[in-house]
């Protein structure tokens, strides 16, 4: 599994259930790796998404504590476990975890790569994920040339976990 996310200077990743910034060139880099994959997200990722539904040319698995929960486009799993057991199925490169912030914390060191647009602002985020740029078990091994949009800096940034 890989995972996918844009942070502030502060690691801070969200803010009233919403993203921080709106920078179509993320937004496309996001398309990008992921369209063609399968997706994990917590439920609350899921209802911040346009109709509330699964993303369109993706498998979506939703992890929720609620076994009831059902959603258009997506595959619904109640533990960490049967996340495991269903994304079984799929290769090196073939997943995504694409938030919230409970699940990138709660899964990150089981991720390969992760690719972050770090953000050079601080844009008073109030949901925060781990300073990957902290974790000992990953090195960057890619970043980009500054782009600057919509008036933030960032930088695409791959980690690996260190072998």
């Amino acid at each position: 599994m890989d995972l996918i996310v844009a942070a502030d200077n502060k690691w801070g990743i969200g803010r009233d259930g919403g993203l921080l910034a709106d920078l179509p060139t993320d937004m496309k880099y996001f398309k990008e790796h992921t369209t063609g994959k399968a997706v994990v997200m917590g439920r609350k990722t899921l209802e911040s998404l346009p109709g509330g539904r699964g993303l369109p040319k993706r498998t979506n698995y939703v992890l929720t504590s609620n076994p009831d929960f059902e959603a258009e486009r997506c595959i619904t799993v109640n533990s960490e476990e049967a996340l495991r057991e269903a994304l079984s199925q799929y290769g090196p490169g073939e997943v995504f975890l694409i938030g919230g912030a409970t699940l990138y914390n709660r899964l990150y060191k089981q991720c390969d790569r992760l690719y972050v647009t770090k953000m050079d602002a601080d844009l008073d985020a109030d949901t925060f994920i781990v300073n990957f740029d902290e974790d000992p078990d990953f090195e960057t091994v890619s970043e980009s040339e500054p782009v600057t949009e919509n008036g933030i800096t960032f930088r695409f940034v791959i980690y690996e976990r260190k072998k």
